[in-house]
């Protein structure tokens, strides 16, 4: 019901546009926009002279004529909304489980259709040569033989998975689920911060947010032409079952670890709205190299698994022997061909942050052509001479560990103290290979409602891309948001939340 009286609420108009910097340079003249600054990063919503950039124009009017408390209520409607669909993840301290609410918030982000057009083109032609790279290094090892990436990077490794040499994968398709991580840079062009192939998660909040910011601001969306991304489940499906020879009872499952992860409301949304099974290792049994699930009515045979776990626990047979949560046997079932899982095993070797480094050397190597969208520039600390402007700059610089992901095991060298940068640079003199380093990057900023008015905070996106008999991107993204003031980290593990990306059709 409050969903509905927010919707009853909204009509679009309001005063002509305000001059940005009125708004912004006098506090006091407009209210919502009373502790907005703009600095140095490219600012989303306001040009650097304050004025409103012109995506931005209607839902600027709009703001303009609503009271901070009715942005409160709109905020808090938001909340309940993802509260009641049990859009949370589990803190535990002091022995009690509690759940929090993923952080959202109500102020849309606009990229317009242009701008979408690139991004897309980009994307696709980066999942077409990561495929293409991934087919390579588990078959013939070309772009190893021709010295393009360096072997060590590959069969060095925790990702490469040697069982994977050799195997058929249909398309060619290793992965078929990816969720790119892209910032603007100071001029306001998307780059690419890294690429996320191994278990991509986020897409569940992507359209949870669209739920919540459409019915906050119903008018405003339905005069912008917003491209809907409400079909994303059956794009996903689509893709899942093209893995497959069969056209029809193509039965999938989604494998999820269960209950207690922190992704999992996500797991059961995706499997809910492809209307598939969704399941725990414990739920399936391997017989003849045949994958089956139990059900109240006897066994059931599943096609392909959409697995939300990591490789190391997909098979307590082949990997971690000490895996509860994979399925023994389901590595051989894959290997005769019975089932396919999506995203292939081994892909994670693409998404190491070393070989991101190497992305447009494997543009140009596999397409013969040169990226549509470029790298964050990347110093690789196996390499002496990076390993050296590493360790004396690392008070300018962004550190991260190769496999990790999440916010985990990186060092934001200006915002770290000196006892936090020499711990970290004997870390890396001890293990050089397992690091890289890039400059710290302003993030872009974007208006984010933060319970007293509107301020800019920095964010990332996350479009999320199919892969299968054809690629496909549905026109929205998660954007992630650094709630707090100043911060650059947008993982919601580490504080930070999410919003609505709204794709303009014109």
């Amino acid at each position: 019901m409050q969903h509905e009286a927010v919707a009853n609420t909204e009509d679009f108009g309001g005063p002509d546009i305000v001059s940005g910097p009125a708004r912004i340079s006098q506090a006091g003249i407009d209210p919502p926009y009373a502790a907005y600054e703009l600095g140095k990063p490219y600012d989303e919503m306001f040009a650097p002279d304050g004025k409103v950039r012109g995506p931005y124009a209607a839902l600027d009017s709009r703001l303009s004529t609503l009271s901070l408390e009715e942005l409160v209520r709109r905020q808090q409607s938001c909340e309940q909304s993802f509260l009641h669909q049990g859009i949370t993840f589990t803190v535990y301290s002091d022995n009690r489980a509690t759940e929090r609410i993923i952080p959202t918030d109500l102020l849309p982000r606009i990229i317009t259709a242009a701008e979408w057009a690139r991004l897309e083109a980009g994307l696709t032609q980066r999942i077409v040569a990561l495929n293409l790279f991934l087919r390579d290094i588990y078959t013939d090892g070309r772009v190893l033989k021709d010295g393009v990436i360096p072997r060590q990077l590959i069969y060095g490794s925790k990702h490469y998975r040697r069982e994977m040499r050799g195997l058929p994968v249909p398309h060619g398709a290793y992965a078929n689920i990816c969720g790119s991580d892209l910032i603007r840079d100071e001029t306001g062009d998307f780059v690419v911060l890294e690429d996320n192939l191994r278990v991509p998660s986020g897409v569940s909040y992507m359209l949870a947010n669209r739920d919540v910011a459409r019915r906050a601001f119903p008018a405003v969306f339905r005069s912008m032409g917003v491209r809907p991304i409400e079909h994303y489940p059956l794009e996903l499906l689509a893709t899942l079952r093209s893995l497959t020879p069969f056209t029809e009872d193509v039965s999938i499952a989604v494998l999820t670890p269960g209950v207690f992860n922190s992704a999992y409301f996500e797991h059961a949304f995706l499997a809910r709205q492809m209307g598939v099974e969704l399941v725990e290792g414990r739920d399936l049994l391997v017989n003849d190299n045949v994958v089956y699930t139990r059900t109240t009515s006897g066994l059931k045979r599943i096609d392909v698994i959409y697995r939300r776990i990591d490789d190391d626990f997909v098979d307590p047979l082949i990997f971690r022997e000490d895996s509860a949560l994979g399925v023994p046997g389901l590595f051989n079932a894959y290997r005769a061909g019975n089932v396919m899982i999506a995203n292939a095993l081994g892909t994670g070797v693409a998404d190491d942050k070393a070989v991101y480094a190497y992305v447009p050397r494997l543009i140009r190597y596999y397409l013969a052509e040169e990226p549509i969208l470029e790298n964050v520039e990347t110093f690789l600390c196996r390499e002496e001479t990076s390993l050296h402007h590493v360790l004396a700059n690392l008070d300018k610089l962004v550190v991260k560990a190769v496999g990790e992901s999440g916010g985990y095991g990186m060092l934001v060298g200006p915002h770290a103290t000196k006892q936090e940068r020499a711990e970290f640079a004997e870390k890396i003199k001890s293990d050089p290979d397992n690091y890289i380093a890039q400059p710290t990057i302003q993030l872009s900023t974007a208006p984010t409602f933060v319970g007293n008015g509107v301020e800019a905070r920095h964010v990332d996106l996350r479009p999320f891309i199919l892969h299968g008999a054809e690629t496909k991107i549905v026109p929205g993204a998660l954007t992630r948001v650094a709630l707090r003031r100043g911060s650059l980290v947008v993982n919601s593990s580490q504080g930070g939340g999410s919003k609505d990306t709204w794709v303009l059709s014109q």
